[in-house]
């Protein structure tokens, strides 16, 4: 399993469209995406203009199917309105551990 972690900040003002597009993104992700297993998203409670993205794919090749999808795009154009130029780290790495 690959984890893709992104954290980034929101332009004031912008967070409840912010977070309409988020959730038809991860709708689409789910549907769309056979290799898409999980999508969290949070908000810090000091900041809630500060999100962290947490997904979790099968492979590298879902992640890169995920980037493929058509919706990706749709969520990168809009991503552009909402997100604070420079702030979005996006970190893949091995799921190792999980406990539910």
């Amino acid at each position: 399993m690959i984890a893709l972690t992104v954290s980034l900040q929101v332009v004031p003002g912008r967070r409840d469209a912010f977070l309409k597009a988020i959730e038809e993104n991860a709708e689409r992700s789910f549907t769309d995406e056979p290799g898409c297993r999980y999508f969290d998203v949070v908000c810090d409670l000091e900041d809630d203009h500060h999100f962290v993205f947490h997904e979790i794919y099968d492979d590298e090749a879902a992640v890169e199917a995920h980037r493929a999808a058509p919706h990706f795009r749709v969520w990168r154009e809009a991503a552009a309105k909402y997100v604070v130029p420079g702030s979005q780290v996006n970190t893949l790495s091995h799921r190792l551990y999980h406990h539910s």
